[in-house]
């Protein structure tokens, strides 16, 4: 059984790029459709659809290379997990790796990235990072 559905999609997302396959599946949630639609406003990801078979959806992500064959995406990683939640206040999300990476954070106004974040003057539980 799996617990935690954000960490299987950036390992879904993370183990297609290694392979480099042009698309991969990912379980949805409100939550994982925030997250990659924030990873294709930034430029991380092509783009995504989500497909609904029944009563069962799932969202399908064209991943995005370079010129020459390369992802665009240096790391994902999970920074909150169940056993061990990481909360940041609006100062400490302002930037990360030098405005160079993003950090994706669930605030009391929805799943954002960090710079809208620290506009709206909100922190909230940092979800996990991308650079």
């Amino acid at each position: 059984m799996m617990t935690d559905i954000i960490a299987d999609s950036l390992t879904r997302i993370r183990n297609a790029a290694t392979r480099r396959l042009d698309t991969t599946v990912l379980l949805h949630s409100k939550t994982i459709e925030a997250i990659v639609s924030i990873l294709v406003d930034k430029g991380y990801l092509e783009s995504y659809s989500v497909k609904e078979d029944g009563n069962k959806k799932t969202i399908k992500v064209v991943l995005k290379y370079d010129e020459k064959g390369f992802t665009v995406i240096n790391e994902m990683k999970k920074i909150s997990k169940p056993g061990r939640r990481v909360y940041k206040g609006k100062d400490e999300i302002r930037s990360f790796k030098n405005n160079y990476g993003t950090l994706i954070v669930s605030t009391s106004k929805g799943v954002l990235p960090n710079d809208e974040a620290y506009k709206l003057g909100t922190g909230g539980e940092v979800l996990c990072s991308i650079w």
